[in-house]
């Protein structure tokens, strides 16, 4: 196969399906051979990010993720997708690793925001507790000169609930916790934008969308430059 590109997957594996999903509905296809060539790495046994970024005792993710990066640059795709956004905490490692360029998720979501939301300046944040405290997010929208705005206690631990309880563990979106959170960061936080920080919320805006509220969805972001880029490598 020719002119593809590897999307390291699994974490979770339902937030990849999505991903995958909105790729091949956004494809401007109309045979089979109009989709996309890629090679999708369904890693699910990879360890929790969040879980080893609280505690480095436990086990750690980037020995899996840099076997995967390595194992498929001897193949030859022509850049890597890895939609976990906490998965970034790992992300210089992981380009040190290879040449192939891998696309960096969070700092997309920023440029998003400048390009759809040009007057904006307080960017809420929202993502798995290891997203919060690993500070990529927050580091890319104040490298763009934009001021991040995190959750509270309570709100993260709502989202907590919302990622771990309700999708990973029973594959459910509580459509009311979902929207509650959003609208506790535009209300209590003031945000002007809120970004979707995580792919299990990605899976919540796809599952239940909040349309009334300005948002970026950092995997629905990844999805559109994949496919900006497939079909650039496609047509060259």
């Amino acid at each position: 196969m020719k002119k593809f590109f590897t999307i390291i997957g699994g974490m979770g594996t339902m937030a990849t399906e999505s991903y995958l999903h909105q790729l091949n509905l956004r494809t401007p296809a109309h045979t089979d051979q109009d989709y996309l060539n890629y090679i999708l790495v369904n890693h699910a046994t990879v360890p929790d990010r969040t879980t080893y970024i609280m505690d480095h005792s436990q086990a750690n993710p980037l020995p899996d993720l840099l076997e995967d990066i390595k194992q498929q640059s001897a193949l030859g795709p022509e850049f890597f997708a890895l939609p976990c956004n906490t998965a970034h905490y790992f992300y210089d490692d992981l380009q040190a690793a290879t040449d192939i360029p891998i696309l960096h998720m969070p700092r997309e979501a920023v440029k998003e925001i400048k390009r759809r939301f040009p007057n904006a300046k307080r960017i809420g944040i929202t993502g798995t507790q290891g997203t919060i405290t690993d500070r990529i997010i927050e580091y890319e929208v104040a490298n763009a000169g934009l001021e991040p705005v995190l959750p509270t206690a309570d709100i993260e631990a709502e989202t907590m609930r919302l990622i771990y309880d309700d999708i990973k563990q029973n594959n459910h979106v509580d459509r009311n916790l979902y929207h509650r959170i959003l609208k506790r960061m535009m209300t209590e936080q003031k945000a002007d934008v809120v970004i979707l920080g995580c792919t299990e919320l990605s899976l919540a805006q796809e599952r239940e969308p909040e349309t009334t509220l300005p948002l970026i969805d950092a995997q629905s972001v990844l999805v559109d430059r994949s496919l900006e880029l497939a079909l650039k490598h496609r047509e060259s």
